[in-house]
């Protein structure tokens, strides 16, 4: 399918206007001050850069610029001086999700699930390697050919990854995964339609009720945003700790502690893993733990902490299915080193989460929650889960969205003993197996 681009630019981007653009920026570069900058108002920048700018035009351009290219030339130079250079734009554009830049000549954005090949560009593999010095030294990290891979965070907290030759074959590339100002909400999901009201209230009494959480899925799929959430009905008075490789949870309760790994410096040395956090929550009298992603050795901590009185732990994974999530946690225990049994660590699983939600990116770009099991035990060997409700594609429609319905299994869970015991007040009737609902 082919991707769809967004609309052109004011004007044609040429390789004069990059060499043009190129030329003004290094004069810039040589005569502001660039010690300064942090001290100065941004708005008295911006025009003491525009000053200098119309100078260096007159100077430099043998090409008459029209209003409108003008006003774009001098935005992109102050991008470049202060920003992301091309991809500053989109940083602010409300719509754009992710900024995935493939080598200097094609950049991609996502908009409402959808992927779309825009017309930016940078000038050459140096700009674009300029642009990632920029970010990562900004946050005390390097990139280079003996480092060619690096995670970072921007101010506004987006997660940002980039990789260089030699491991990038074509040359430099950079992916952005935006964070939103105002993340979303229970109603928000309700509107978008990933999930109905009768689950959302269901999933409220699952945190209420201090159940152990495991939400898998795939990339981009919004596995980080319904834990985001979820995470609103933890009750104020209790005490929770984050734990995150780039941090990303946007936590409403005051008593709150975030912590974040760290990477080794240049001597190798001042590591610090999630593996490393986790433990160390378990020595700050946490009522809650939020691991933002189980990757790791960590899991083997996550679930002794679920399984020893840490109970109502949120945490998320990377799987196709949730039974799929069940398999990655033993593979991620067994990469831990520990010559434990398989059988021992499948009850060790069972007895530590009580449920899995698996939430999907589907066809036409919208994320839903497309099954809801509860783990019930063991049988045998094997770790046994009832589905409690399902999404079912039914088709698509006439604009290209997905058609579909929410369907109730009939099972009871056997949670529902801890809801009634703790007050929660959810009604027998919705797991109905004859329930359905149609989107």
């Amino acid at each position: 399918m082919a991707i769809p681009r967004e609309k052109p630019m004011v004007f044609l981007i040429t390789d004069e206007y990059n060499e043009l653009k190129g030329k003004v920026h290094d004069r810039l570069v040589d005569m502001l001050d660039l010690s300064l900058i942090d001290s100065l108002d941004r708005q008295l920048l911006k025009q003491e850069i525009r000053r200098l700018t119309e100078r260096i035009l007159a100077e430099e351009s043998k090409t008459p610029l029209n209003y409108e290219e003008r006003e774009q030339f001098h935005e992109e130079i102050y991008n470049e001086v202060l920003g992301l250079g091309p991809i500053e734009p989109f940083m602010h554009d409300p719509t754009v999700s992710d900024i995935l830049v493939n080598t200097y000549r094609h950049v991609y954005v996502e908009r409402y699930g959808k992927i779309q090949l825009t017309g930016t560009r940078f000038k050459d593999d140096n700009h674009l390697k300029k642009i990632i010095d920029r970010i990562v030294s900004a946050v005390g990290r390097r990139i280079d050919e003996s480092s060619p891979m690096v995670d970072a965070r921007l101010p506004d907290g987006s997660r940002v990854n980039a990789v260089v030759p030699p491991v990038s074959v074509d040359g430099p590339s950079l992916s952005i995964r935006r964070f939103a100002v105002d993340p979303l909400e229970m109603e928000d999901l309700l509107t978008l339609k990933t999930l109905i009201p009768e689950i959302g209230e269901l999933f409220k009494g699952i945190v209420r009720s201090r159940l152990n959480v495991l939400i898998s899925g795939g990339t981009g799929s919004g596995k980080t945003t319904l834990l985001n959430v979820l995470s609103r009905f933890i009750p104020p008075n209790e005490r929770i700790v984050t734990i995150e490789d780039s941090a990303e949870l946007q936590m409403k309760q005051e008593h709150v502690v975030r912590l974040e790994t760290r990477p080794p410096n240049i001597e190798g040395k001042g590591e610090v893993t999630q593996r490393d956090l986790v433990r160390n929550s378990l020595r700050m009298r946490p009522d809650r733990i939020v691991v933002g992603e189980v990757r790791g050795a960590e899991v083997l901590d996550m679930l002794q902490a679920m399984n020893t009185g840490h109970d109502g732990s949120l945490t998320t994974i990377h799987a196709n299915s949730p039974r799929d999530a069940l398999l990655r946690l033993e593979t991620l225990v067994a990469m831990t080193g520990l010559n434990i049994p398989n059988e021992a660590v499948r009850r060790y699983i069972s007895s530590a989460i009580h449920v899995i939600i698996h939430i999907s990116r589907l066809v036409d770009g919208s994320r839903k929650v497309v099954s809801f099991q509860e783990i019930t035990g063991m049988e045998g060997n094997t770790v046994t889960m009832q589905e409690i409700f399902a999404f079912e594609q039914t088709g698509i429609d006439d604009a290209g969205r997905v058609k579909g319905r929410f369907v109730m299994r009939g099972f009871l869970p056997k949670f529902m003993e801890r809801f009634a015991a703790l007050g929660v007040p959810i009604p027998y009737n919705i797991f109905d197996a004859n329930k359905s609902f149609e989107i």
